[in-house]
């Protein structure tokens, strides 16, 4: 008889729409059962909740995976510990999140460089300027889409601090080309070497000195 491998989860924190879903190609195969969570329900998310607290919505240890993309910097500044300590709660011993947030450090240099009104790029939401990054998508919030703004920002240093001090023992943190941060954070029985090549092989090379 044969055994079929159970299928793992991943927690898509503040998913936004699906139409705009951008996540690691890992997470896109019948491996993984994606769960959107997101506090606004226009989204269509599978639950309609909050990031910061998780506790009613789902049980402890119930993911292997917690995939954030632009999320964090649409909380208070205070909010991020809890949020952080969520994703960490949910969270099987051997599992990791995988988050991205604004480069308040690149966001800074292209300020000063062009100014707060020159395009940086182009994204699904339309042109996106310093003044997008550091305050949120304005043409977004114009339009009554208030979750969208941004109440706090990062650095390599601040993201990668707070996920140690959430109790993640092991965080990686890379700086990219694209006004990014992402950050991979791995929970106590990770298996770093495995997770890490999974995720090089679809594209998203961590494999970075730890802090």
């Amino acid at each position: 008889m044969q055994v079929t491998s159970l299928q793992r989860r991943v927690l898509n924190a503040g998913s936004g729409p699906q139409a705009a879903r951008r996540m690691a190609p890992l997470f896109l195969t019948d491996e993984w059962e994606e769960v959107r969570l997101d506090i606004d329900p226009v989204v269509q998310p599978t639950v309609v909740g909050s990031i910061t607290d998780m506790h009613l919505l789902f049980e402890p240890a119930s993911f292997d995976a917690v995939w954030s993309s632009h999320t964090l910097e649409h909380l208070f500044a205070h909010e991020v510990a809890d949020a952080l300590g969520q994703f960490k709660r949910v969270l099987k011993a051997d599992g990791f999140a995988l988050i991205f947030c604004p480069d308040l450090e690149s966001v800074a240099q292209q300020l000063l460089q062009y100014g707060a009104d020159q395009v940086a790029y182009v994204s699904q939401a339309g042109p996106i300027t310093a003044l997008d990054m550091l305050y949120g998508h304005m043409a977004s919030i114009s339009r009554g889409r208030h979750y969208m703004a941004h109440k706090t920002g990062f650095t390599a240093d601040r993201l990668g601090n707070l996920l140690l001090e959430a109790g993640f023992p092991t965080v990686n943190v890379r700086r990219d080309h694209h006004f990014e941060i992402c950050a991979l954070a791995f929970a106590e029985e990770a298996d770093q070497d495995r997770i890490q090549s999974e995720l090089a092989e679809c594209g998203y090379d961590l494999m970075e000195p730890s802090i």
